[in-house]
């Protein structure tokens, strides 16, 4: 099953959120426009505000607030990847170029900054606390995420570690969408962190086949980046993680070679990616991805059927399948 058939459930609301997320970001400054829409504009699979209306749908819920919350999750998202890609020097962002490179560094970061500000000045209005506790707590983890892969720029983390560093950096806003719909549902206590507990064990498994794409997809549409782009970029991921630990001496030393060489050519790309087949990375990255989405799938089971909790069941499968 595809994104679009998984999504079909909250198509209209999905639309109207879309609407949200491109048009209501008001600017009298050409610049702020002109760089939030380059990426605001540029596609994603919206993923995260989905996760706030499909939770909300369990619950037969239906207000304006729901579709502001959704639109607030992408804003944040969004002003996270202008911030990743100056951090990062990266020089595509789904397929397009990075907004630094159009406008510079000073430019994403300053209207990074500003959607932060315009996110949480939507969520002021719609005037509940418990959403304002939720995103409070995000962005300070997410900020303490970007301080962790900084720290850890020059070190060999290990899976643990790495854990960690994608908690923080990705699956922590999916685990608070989660819960940002479960809160506008009216869902009690109990089952707001059992979704944010779904919404984080999706976001986990999000980021492990993500970063198991940039070894295996020549398709940049698919993951939006170039591919070896993580190996370039010396970024130690799962993948990389695994192939240092499991490889042989010989084998270990050559990798370790390519990363210290002043740069990372593509023929050194192609023969990490052999070695990576040479000991089954891949298969061992995506089995570790299954894991958490097949917990993810478990923590649904207590909720009520309902077609929203079986799009939530089928999203998570996605997440894993989306490599082939």
């Amino acid at each position: 099953m595809d994104l679009p058939q998984i999504l079909s459930c909250i198509a209209t609301e999905l639309e109207e959120v879309e609407q949200q997320i491109v048009t209501h970001v008001p600017t009298e400054i050409p610049l702020l426009t002109d760089v939030s829409q380059h990426i605001l504009r540029s596609g994603g699979k919206r993923i995260r505000p989905a996760l706030v209306l499909m939770v909300a749908k369990i619950y037969d819920a239906s207000s304006p607030e729901i579709a502001t919350a959704a639109a607030v999750v992408e804003h944040l998202h969004t002003a996270t990847l202008l911030h990743d890609d100056v951090v990062d020097q990266a020089e595509i962002r789904r397929a397009k170029p990075a907004a630094r490179l159009v406008w510079g560094n000073d430019a994403s970061v300053l209207v990074g900054d500003y959607l932060f500000a315009a996110a949480f000045s939507k969520l002021v209005r719609i005037g509940n606390l418990s959403l304002l506790e939720v995103m409070s707590l995000v962005t300070n983890l997410m900020a303490k995420g970007e301080i962790l892969q900084l720290t850890n720029a020059n070190k060999f983390p290990n899976q643990e570690e790495y854990l960690e560093i994608i908690f923080h950096k990705t699956a922590c806003l999916f685990a608070a969408a989660a819960k940002m719909g479960a809160i506008l549902g009216g869902a009690d206590l109990a089952e707001q962190n059992t979704l944010y507990e779904y919404g984080k064990e999706i976001g986990l498994a999000f980021q492990i086949v993500d970063d198991a794409l940039d070894y295996v997809s020549a398709d940049t549409s698919q993951s939006g980046k170039t591919v070896g782009i993580d190996f370039q970029e010396r970024k130690i991921t799962l993948p990389l993680e695994y192939l240092l630990r499991i490889s042989d001496a010989k084998d270990q030393k050559r990798v370790y070679e390519m990363l210290d060489t002043p740069l990372i050519l593509e023929e050194h790309v192609q023969e990490v990616i052999a070695m990576m087949e040479k000991y089954e990375v891949i298969p061992y990255t995506l089995e570790v991805a299954g894991i958490y989405a097949r917990q993810a799938q478990q923590r649904l089971e207590g909720l009520p059927d309902s077609i929203a909790k079986q799009a939530l069941q089928d999203l998570a499968g996605f997440i894993v399948n989306r490599y082939t």
